[in-house]
C-alpha cells in the first residue's frame, strides 16, 4: 500500500511540474514598460578584428573586456552575431564554424563562443539576443570558399540557393530553406539561455532567385511578384514568432529593417506595415535609422515619427543609430553631408528625441568597435549624459 502511495505521489508531482512549465511557456508576452533596451551590436566584423586566429584564452580576455566596456557605458543588451553566413559561432549540428573566428570555415572553434558570451553577459546583468542572417551564405560568389560540410552546398545543388553577382544566398521562397532556418533557431532555443532572437534586413538580395517558385504559384494565384515575396517573408516571420513563443513566451523576437520605409517594400520585400499592425509577427521593430537631422531626404526626426506612427499593435520601437558615421562625410545626405563632422552630439540628440515617441522601448548602436574608435569618442562620451528611463 505504501509503495502504491509513493508512486501515486510521484505521478502527481510530475503532472503539477509539467503543468507549471507549460503555463510558463504559454504566458502571453508583456514587455515591461519600464525596461529600456540600451543595445549594442557585436558583429562578425568584431570577430575578424579581435578573435580570428587567436588563442582561446586570449579571446576570453577580449570578450570580457568588451563586456566590461559595454557595462561601463550603461548598455544592458547586446545583439550578438551567431550566424553571419550560413555558419555558426557555436558547435552547431546544422551549420559549420564561422570563418570570422577560425581561419577556415569548418575548423574547430575551440570553445563555444555563444555559451561563453551568454554566461559572461548575464554575470553583468546584460541581456543577449542571438542575431542571425537568415539567407546570406557568402558575400563572395566563389563557391570554393565554402567548407565541404557546409549544408549550403546541397541547397545550391538542389536549386534552393543561388550564386549571384553579389554573393551566394538561400532562396526565401523555398520551403526547404524555411525549414532549415526554423531548425537552426530551434537548436539555439533548446540549447542556450538567450533573451531574444534577432534578424537583420537581408531578405531578398537577388532579384531572380525565386522566379521558378513564383511561376508555379502564379498558375493558381493571381498575385504580383512583389505580393508573392511579401507573403513569403511574412509566412516565415510568423512561423519564427510561433516557434519562439511556443518554446518560451518571454524570449523576444526582433527585426532590424531598412530605415527607409519604401526600401523595405521595393528592395527587401519586408512587409513592415503588417508586422506593426497585426499580432503574432514580432515583439520589437529596430529600423536602421542611419540618418542625421540635416539629411536632405530622410531627416532623423521626421523618419522616426513615420516609424512610430506606423505602429498600431503592441510592437515596441527601438531605433538603430549610426555611431559609425561619427566624424565622417555622409555622401548620401545631400545638404547635410557634413553634419557628422560639424557636430559631435548627434547620437545623444537622436536618443533623446527617440524617447518622446509613444512606442519607444530603447535604442541600439551599430556597432561595438566604434565604442572604442578614437574618431567616435566625443559621441561616446556624450552617452554618459543620457538619463535612463
Amino acid at each position: 500500500m505504501k509503495k502504491i502511495f509513493v508512486i501515486f505521489l510521484i505521478i502527481i508531482i510530475f503532472l503539477i511540474g509539467n503543468a507549471y512549465v507549460l503555463s510558463k511557456k504559454n504566458t502571453n508576452l508583456e514587455i515591461d514598460s519600464n525596461y529600456e533596451i540600451r543595445g549594442i551590436y557585436i558583429s562578425y566584423i568584431e570577430y575578424l578584428e579581435y578573435f580570428q586566429n587567436n588563442s582561446i584564452e586570449m579571446n576570453k580576455v577580449y570578450i570580457n573586456k568588451m563586456l566590461d566596456r559595454i557595462k561601463e557605458l550603461n548598455f544592458n543588451t547586446i545583439f550578438l552575431h551567431v550566424s553571419p553566413f550560413s555558419d555558426s559561432i557555436f558547435n552547431s549540428s546544422i551549420f559549420p564554424s564561422t570563418y570570422s573566428i577560425v581561419l577556415k570555415e569548418g575548423e574547430s572553434l575551440g570553445m563555444d563562443y555563444l555559451k561563453y558570451f551568454i554566461e559572461e553577459s548575464h554575470k553583468r546583468n546584460i541581456y543577449l539576443h542571438a542575431w542571425i542572417n537568415p539567407y546570406r551564405i557568402s558575400s563572395s560568389n566563389d563557391i570554393t570558399k565554402l567548407s565541404s560540410n557546409n549544408i549550403a552546398l546541397k541547397y545550391i545543388e538542389s536549386g534552393d540557393a543561388s550564386i549571384t553577382n553579389n554573393g551566394i544566398y538561400y532562396n526565401p521562397a523555398s520551403s526547404n530553406v524555411k525549414d532549415l532556418l526554423l531548425k537552426y533557431i530551434k537548436e539555439i532555443l533548446i540549447n542556450y539561455n538567450i533573451d531574444g532572437i534577432h534578424l537583420d534586413d537581408y531578405f531578398y538580395e537577388s532579384n531572380d532567385i525565386d522566379l521558378k517558385e513564383y511561376t508555379e504559384y502564379k498558375k493558381i494565384n493571381d498575385v504580383s511578384l512583389k505580393e508573392f515575396r511579401l507573403n513569403i517573408i511574412n509566412d516565415t516571420i510568423k512561423s519564427i514568432y510561433k516557434l519562439i513563443k511556443n518554446y518560451n513566451s518571454n524570449i523576444l523576437f526582433s527585426i532590424s529593417p531598412d530605415g527607409n520605409i519604401n526600401n523595405n517594400y521595393e528592395l527587401h520585400y519586408a512587409d513592415i506595415k503588417t508586422w506593426l499592425q497585426e499580432d503574432n509577427y514580432i515583439d520589437i521593430i529596430m529600423p536602421q535609422i542611419y540618418f542625421g537631422f540635416d539629411n536632405e531626404l530622410k531627416p532623423f526626426d521626421k523618419t522616426i515619427v513615420e516609424w512610430n506612427n506606423l505602429i498600431t499593435n503592441k510592437v515596441k520601437l527601438v531605433p538603430v543609430l549610426a555611431l559609425y558615421k561619427s566624424n565622417l562625410i555622409d555622401n548620401y545626405a545631400g545638404i547635410g553631408k557634413y553634419e557628422w563632422i560639424n557636430n559631435n552630439n548627434i547620437i545623444e540628440r537622436e536618443i533623446n528625441y527617440s524617447k518622446i515617441m509613444s512606442n519607444y522601448q530603447g535604442y541600439t548602436l551599430f556597432r561595438y568597435s566604434f565604442l572604442v574608435d578614437e574618431k567616435c569618442q566625443k559621441e561616446v562620451n556624450n552617452l554618459k549624459n543620457i538619463k535612463n528611463r
